[in-house]
């Protein structure tokens, strides 16, 4: 227990309060900040850790106790934040000191845990110094920065529930954590060459290479070889190479088993970011965030000197990060060129967390093990972000900003959201928040199906939420369905396009009840539809505690069904024979049809005719990839998103937009459907005239803007929420955002919570903890009352 003692305890008007804060006030130090502004102002009392928080006493003058409540709002630095104070008045009892005392562990865990912290610019200047003891030390870390979330057993945070407990403090890491002007006093993470943790280089077949400084040196000359290093980071390995060495980026691409999707390249300054990729102020915000994010930016043409081509094949952009801890720093520092850093994990897998995992599953893939005996106890990958709009937007909520704690007055009893089945993460919530866990990625395999499982143990465990209901998809297939049945609770099956339309409602605060309608514009590839449809293409009216699909795009076939996802070119020829017909067979030199053989086509035709394996759906992302393969840019794809990515950098490059049919809406039994066919059908007659493919595939992403305006105007709602995997394109959300707000609606679009899949876990939460219903039959809007 540190102990400062306060002059001047005496006053004739003393009182005495007790405070229990909520937030993000473990970890980020935040009690040595009330022990300092305490001090300051001449309080007695103490302060402490609690498994929902932190809790104070305060004692002293009327006027001292009044500053000390004003400044402890006012002073909190970011990251640090109070979401919730709880005042008692407690009789005084003369105490002339104040303390910060050892944390209490009783009670159940609600406290925030931080996600991990980038290296702060002081810790980074004293690795940098040849006089400090921590010069060139990996481990170097203060109360503003370092591991968190993944180093961290259990709330509340001390260093003995977390991995740092294997690294008894030396005498003079003890001196600073006990010193209330170090900003290492009560700083858990504090180590140093003497007391911490270490490196050690292995080879592929484990053998021991080298240990501390010559580790990094060893690890940087294989670089400079063109080798490829698997580095331990904060959570997980990272598969890192050269950048500029062509031979290696193939190499990497081979042995993981990435043909075409883009790799992230780490540099070791923001003046190097600069050089490679165009930053605006946000851009160069989010690089020096303490969440250190990948960033999307738009590539510079100088990044072709010194980018090998495979880094982002036939990509306009690039994935830019920042070092986020002091083994990036020192390693980026001693190459002085860029390196792709991506995933520790061959595709499909989730990233490599232990060494065991990094040498059983990255054998053949790494040629040599940078690693270090901290332990990593919740593995997260890393976040990716992408300025949309001038705002910045999460893409992938992982390392430095999961978990996310979001507010939401209506979640009381304990609910476990299990997301869906790509992209996939879960959610805590309870107690007037959602907590969204950190992106585990697609559950396919056996592999990814276990990280799975720890990842929903570990939130469960770390937040203490036995769930009094589970929440998942509806779709009854997916892994997380499934593993959501077996739970023995009460379950929520969620509609997908409505949680997406929930979860962004949440991110924009408008989840409450009485709020008045919105219509959620949930445009994706896949989501379950209980009609048995494919959906994607949905405009939903919420109200209330109530919901109705008011409308979609025209429903079309999916020849090959599972396979038209890989095969845009499959999309394209459904949405053709949708607009003009059989028409479509005798337009063999379009794109789509071309890239065929004849007799393959003959299957196709008789699939359409007769509705074999070719499901419906109302799909944007569908549409996108349709676009895509008729504009003659993308007929088969490796990756997701690859088909509307193309469009979207096609649109880009166009000198101007072309003009095509405008959208119409129709009625239907049970919704409107917004009509896209004479917009398809004129893509694809302008294609065989020779007009631009840029052009229009501006026009494409023109007419979508139109058509969610169109849809507002008819439905009459004022707040248009975007929501869904297809407004990660930057430029549909910019003009529907820019469309909406001058024809006098609201727009609201994701920040903090992905638009796509890994924002689901969101939504199921908040229907979870509301009674919500569907309306059917006939549409009607707004909503009926009820009798």
């Amino acid at each position: 227990m540190d102990t400062i003692a306060c002059p001047d305890p005496a006053s004739t008007h003393r009182q005495r309060i007790r405070l229990t804060i909520s937030g993000a006030v473990q970890g980020v130090g935040f009690r040595p900040f009330v022990c300092r502004l305490a001090t300051s102002e001449k309080l007695g009392g103490f302060v402490r850790n609690t498994s929902s928080g932190l809790m104070l006493e305060a004692e002293g003058p009327d006027e001292a106790i009044s500053r000390f409540l004003a400044r402890l709002k006012s002073e909190a630095k970011s990251p640090a934040f109070i979401d919730r104070i709880e005042r008692e008045e407690l009789p005084p009892t003369g105490d002339g000191v104040f303390s910060i005392e050892t944390s209490s562990a009783a009670g159940a865990p609600h406290a925030h845990v931080m996600p991990d912290l980038a290296m702060c610019d002081e810790c980074l200047s004293e690795i940098s110094d040849p006089a400090d003891r921590r010069h060139r030390y990996p481990f170097t870390t203060c109360t503003h920065c370092g591991p968190r979330y993944s180093i961290i057993e259990a709330v509340p945070y001390d260093r003995e529930r977390t991995a740092m407990r294997h690294f008894p403090m030396c005498s003079a890491c003890r001196a600073e954590y006990d010193d209330p002007a170090s900003r290492r006093f009560h700083a858990e993470t504090n180590a140093c060459p003497d007391c911490g943790p270490r490196l050690a280089l292995y080879s592929a077949g484990r053998e021991h290479i080298a240990a501390s400084s010559d580790a990094l040196t060893h690890a940087a000359a294989a670089l400079r070889e063109g080798k490829i290093l698997a580095l331990k980071g904060l959570g997980g390995f990272q598969l890192m190479v050269d950048a500029g060495n062509e031979r290696a980026v193939a190499r990497l691409r081979q042995r993981k088993h990435r043909p075409e999707k883009p790799f992230a390249i780490m540099v070791r300054s923001l003046a190097e970011a600069e050089a490679l990729a165009h930053l605006a102020v946000p851009e160069r915000e989010l690089l020096r965030s303490a969440a250190a994010p990948i960033v999307l930016l738009r590539r510079k043409g100088s990044a072709k000197a010194a980018l090998a081509p495979g880094v982002t094949p036939d990509n306009p952009d690039i994935g830019i990060m920042l070092p986020c801890t002091p083994l990036h720093h020192l390693l980026l520092d001693e190459l002085r060129f860029p390196v792709i850093a991506t995933s520790g994990n061959r595709s499909g897998e989730p990233i490599a967390a232990s060494d065991d995992e990094a040498f059983d599953r990255l054998a053949g893939v790494a040629d040599l093990f940078l690693s270090h005996d901290r332990a990593i106890l919740r593995p997260v990958d890393d976040s990716v972000m992408r300025v949309i709009h001038g705002e910045a937007t999460t893409l992938r909520c992982a390392r430095g900003l999961a978990p996310l704690p979001l507010a939401d007055a209506a979640q009381t009893g304990a609910v476990l959201a299990l997301g869906g089945h790509m992209k996939s993460s879960a959610a805590v919530a309870g107690e007037g928040r959602i907590v969204l866990g950190p992106h585990i990625g697609d559950l396919d395999g056996p592999a990814a199906r276990s990280a799975y499982a720890q990842a929903v143990e570990s939130m469960t465990g770390l937040y203490g939420a036995l769930p009094g209901r589970v929440a998942c998809d509806l779709h009854p297939g997916y892994h997380s369905s499934h593993r959501a049945r077996a739970m023995g609770a009460p379950v929520s099956k969620v509609p997908h396009h409505l949680a997406h339309v929930l979860a962004a409602m949440i991110d924009n605060d408008l989840a409450d009840v009485e709020g008045g309608p919105v219509l959620g514009v949930a445009w994706d590839g896949t989501g379950y539809g209980a009609d048995g449809t494919i959906r994607g293409g949905e405009f939903l009216h919420v109200e209330g505690g109530r919901y109705r699909r008011a409308a979609h795009f025209a429903r079309f076939r999916l020849p090959g069904g599972e396979a038209a996802v890989r095969e845009p070119r499959r999309a394209a020829i459904g949405a053709l024979h949708a607009a003009i017909g059989d028409a479509l067979w005798d337009n063999g030199d379009l794109a789509p049809l071309a890239d065929f053989a004849r007799q393959d086509r003959e299957i196709l035709r008789a699939m359409l005719a007769r509705d074999l394996n070719s499901p419906l759906t109302s799909s944007a992302g569908r549409l996108f990839d349709a676009a895509a393969a008729i504009l003659g840019l993308c007929q088969r794809t490796s990756f997701e998103g690859q088909a509307a990515m193309a469009v979207e950098f096609a649109a880009r490059r166009a000198v101007r937009t072309a003009a095509l049919p405008a959208p119409e809406i129709t009625p239907g039994p049970d919704a409107m459907m917004l009509e896209w066919k004479p917009m398809i059908a004129a893509i694809a007659r302008h294609v065989r005239d020779g007009a631009a493919r840029d052009e229009l595939a501006a026009g494409f992403i023109d007419w979508l803007a139109d058509a969610i305006v169109e849809a507002a105007r008819f439905m009459g709602i004022e707040r248009v929420v975007l929501t869904g995997g297809c407004f990660q394109n930057a430029l549909l959300t910019t003009w529907a955002v820019e469309r909406l707000r001058a024809a006098g609606f609201r727009p609201f679009r994701h920040r903090r919570v992905p638009p796509g899949d890994g924002g689901l876990a969101v939504g199921q939460a908040a229907f979870a903890a509301r009674a919500m219903q569907e309306e059917t039959g006939p549409c009607a809007l707004p909503f009926p009352a009820k009798s």
